[in-house]
């Protein structure tokens, strides 16, 4: 049995849908897996790749589709065209038997038609628009099997009612079968790794405040007013950021907070050994507050504008999940919650 999951971004959703190769594991367990991504995100699967002691993903399929549409200007069609057909070999050098499309949008569905296939593959994928969820109808036109789910549906949940499908096999239920994402003991092995902060473990808190839909922001005064608050509790607060713009907001930040640091720019893999390490990580709804609460670190996620159901962290008690669509946590909550989880 040789299966495919395509998922190719971006940092969130890759890590929500994590859970399906444990779930392939449990009907497969002797299965080849492959998962196609997009080449930004392959540090997030790498720890799942197949060792002696763990199995889980045996090959990556990495692709550039987004690198490859700015460089088009630079390099020209008949360059950019060979890429193409070298990761086009990729995805036809093995047949598969199960394709697992979770994306539901035309450039991932294009993934799933360009893999060879053997002759009674199953294709399954998202059959319907679900709220606040980009979806490209013309989607299902790829799949064999299009998978019709509620209006309201977690993005783990979606993944794995998708995966369930196409593997023949009952859709999990969360409160029975909870999902798993990185293997345990990896998880503790970033314990030991050097910080790449510099900082000393359980002295800091992660304060990531920047997405990129501006409206998920919260404000810059309620940042201020937490980070003094934990800053008074001999707590480092670190305000990262991941382009210019939000460098200055971290600056900004960082000089009215007392002993706030605003670090150098850090790696994909460099995130998972600084959320692992620190005290608490606080975030609004992006790809780096989710990669601390799958990770399993006491974190604290702020729903500003966006449908708390859709992505909030519901598989530990560590997890604090405040707010929701156009009702922005208030600073009180939060320092509560704070109170609650490292006290």
């Amino acid at each position: 049995m040789n299966i495919l999951i395509v998922k190719l971004s971006s940092l969130g959703d890759v890590l929500h849908n994590l859970p399906i190769v444990w779930d392939i594991r449990k009907q497969y367990p002797d299965a080849r897996v492959d998962w196609a991504i997009e080449e930004a995100y392959v540090e997030l699967i790498t720890p799942l790749l197949t060792t002696q002691s763990f199995k889980g993903i045996d090959h990556i399929i990495p692709l550039s589709l987004r690198r490859l549409r700015k460089e088009l200007k630079h390099r020209g069609w008949n360059s950019i065209l060979q890429d193409i057909q070298a990761q086009k070999k990729q995805l036809q050098s093995t047949k598969y038997d199960i394709i697992i499309e979770t994306q539901g949008l035309l450039k991932s569905a294009l993934i799933t038609a360009l893999a060879k296939k053997s002759p009674q593959a199953i294709v399954s994928g998202i059959g319907n628009r679900t709220q606040d969820s980009g979806y490209e109808p013309i989607v299902r036109w790829f799949y064999t099997k299009s998978v019709k789910v509620p209006l309201q549906y977690h993005a783990v949940d979606r993944s794995r009612a998708v995966a369930a499908v196409g593997l023949n096999t009952p859709n999990p239920d969360r409160t029975v079968s909870p999902p798993q994402f990185y293997p345990q003991a990896w998880i503790d092995s970033l314990q030991n790794l050097p910080n790449p902060l510099g900082l000393s473990k359980n002295s800091y808190v992660m304060c990531f405040h920047a997405t990129a839909r501006l409206a998920k922001c919260w404000s810059k005064e309620n940042w201020i007013a937490v980070g003094r608050e934990l800053s008074q509790r001999g707590l480092i607060v670190v305000f990262p950021w991941g382009n210019l713009k939000e460098k200055i907001m971290s600056e900004q930040l960082a000089i009215e907070v007392p002993h706030a640091i605003v670090p150098q720019a850090f790696s994909i893999g460099d995130a998972f050994a600084i959320n692992a390490q620190a005290k608490l990580v606080i975030g609004v709804d992006t790809g780096l507050t989710h990669l601390a609460a799958v990770l399993g670190t006491t974190t604290i996620e702020l729903y500003v504008d966006s449908p708390r159901w859709k992505t909030e962290g519901y598989w530990n008690t560590n997890i604090d999940n405040l707010g929701d669509t156009q009702h922005a946590p208030k600073i009180e909550e939060v320092i509560v919650a704070a109170t609650r989880l490292i006290i």
